[in-house]
């Protein structure tokens, strides 16, 4: 990753629209805090949830093919445990997003390197809104 780490920040500030895969509705949940931190910083938050209708005033959609047809993704940002991350893998490289960052203890090195051969960034296990605010938020 640290050769890579240079491509990441430039993604981070040049990246806009942000897809949440597993935003929580509920405001004590990371998901919920990362997201409201992310709006903060200027992104445009997407959430993917298929179990509800709005998160942070922004209307949530039911999977990421849903969340593209809204426009351009930039950044998949995953909240789901590890072992649900091999079945996001069609739409990832459906979408193409620029970079898919997997948040702390969220690892699928199988996803992660057929996503890096597709040219598609990969970041895992490590907190976006911590990163970000490291970089200079």
């Amino acid at each position: 990753m640290p050769g890579e780490w240079s491509r990441v920040e430039e993604i981070l500030r040049t990246s806009r629209r942000i897809a949440v895969v597993g935003l929580s509705p509920k405001p004590a949940r990371p998901s919920h805090g990362v997201a409201s931190y992310l709006q903060r910083a200027g992104y445009t938050i997407i959430p993917v949830r298929p179990t509800a209708t709005v998160i942070l005033g922004e209307p949530v959609q039911p999977n990421l093919r849903a969340a593209a047809a809204t426009g351009p993704i930039d950044i998949v940002n995953v909240f789901r445990r590890s072992e649900f991350v091999p079945a996001l893998l069609e739409d990832l490289l459906l979408v193409r997003p620029r970079l898919v960052w997997m948040q702390m203890g969220i690892r699928d090195q199988p996803t992660a390197e057929r996503l890096e051969a597709e040219g598609i960034a990969v970041v895992m296990d490590r907190c976006l809104a911590v990163d970000h605010q490291y970089l200079g938020g």
